[in-house]
């Protein structure tokens, strides 16, 4: 049997009963997939805005001085006074664990956008302008990937000096890179799409095709990534603080948290393991929201209506 008379035969079992209910099952299963989708979409909403209103509404909510004192209360294990027990100071760890989240989570927020900016900017113009732009752009990229990330953080801290400051200077100098990689590869294949033909044809200038119409289209990778940024950001400062690089004492960041309850963990468990479950819960929301946001993405999802 020739080849083009095996498809005609696999066409013609799909066109009859048992192709349409392979079909059928298939539609199942993709709307089973893009329901949990959403529901996992949400959960992770949920808990990343459950988070960041607990850390904001915290002297609402009854939280406050996170850095107070009580000797004769060191060390008390979880209790309905102290849910998540007390430190070596005495100080409420679930008070310090909700203004440790104005600190991890700012530094997240701020040491995603900047970068996911500035690197969307110069990786549509790279990829849409080409030539030395496209070539000095490649270069710089080239340069910051070819260490790894975290030395070069270190270094950067290392030369600034321990705290936020350094931390913060430093994922600027490099976090871009990368979501101008992402960028620029997504820009080399929508240049070449009709619409923009059509807009040099009706003579639009340079800028409004790459930031009003090509933009919003490219940059759809590198918003899925930022949602995985920022938990590694989360993670960078809470590993730098654990260092002594971050968040300089007795600021109540997470890693800080961390770090002071290592010396008791066999005896006082709670002191290290609560903030780091808290990181943890975190790292899945936003793993879940980047999680949802590609899954629309993948089914065919334009910012604009003309990707």
């Amino acid at each position: 049997m020739s080849a083009h008379a095996s498809s005609e035969a696999v066409a013609a079992k799909l066109s009859g009963p048992l192709g349409s209910g392979v079909a059928a099952r298939l539609q199942r299963r993709a709307a089973s997939e893009r329901r949990w989708a959403t529901v996992t979409l949400w959960i992770g909403i949920g808990i990343v805005a459950t988070i960041v209103f607990v850390s904001l509404a915290a002297p609402l909510l009854g939280f406050s001085e996170p850095n107070k004192q009580h000797l004769t209360e060191a060390l008390q294990a979880p209790s309905m006074q102290h849910p998540f027990g007390t430190d070596t100071l005495g100080r409420d760890i679930l008070t310090r664990v909700i203004y440790g989240g104005r600190i991890d989570l700012t530094f997240a927020f701020v040491t995603t956008l900047v970068p996911f900016v500035l690197g969307a900017l110069l990786g549509a113009v790279a990829g849409y302008r080409g030539g030395w732009v496209d070539t000095t752009v490649n270069r710089l990229v080239d340069i910051v990937v070819a260490f790894p990330f975290i030395v070069l953080i270190l270094a950067i801290v290392t030369i600034v000096g321990p705290g936020l400051t350094g931390a913060y200077i430093g994922v600027f100098a490099v976090g871009w890179a990368l979501y101008a990689r992402l960028t620029r590869g997504e820009m080399l294949v929508e240049r070449q799409r009709e619409y923009i033909f059509a807009a040099k044809t009706l003579g639009y200038s340079t800028p409004r095709i790459v930031f009003r119409h090509a933009l919003p289209n490219v940059i759809r990778a590198a918003i899925v990534f930022s949602m995985a940024d920022i938990v590694l950001n989360i993670l960078l400062l809470s590993s730098l603080s654990y260092l002594g690089l971050g968040a300089v004492p007795p600021s109540p960041e997470w890693g800080a948290l961390v770090a002071e309850g290592q010396q008791v963990l066999l005896t006082s468990w709670w002191v290290a393991t609560l903030p780091g479950l808290v990181i943890v819960l975190v790292g899945v929301g936003f793993s879940l929201i980047g999680d949802g946001i590609a899954d629309r993405f993948g089914r065919d999802f334009s910012l604009t209506g003309g990707g």
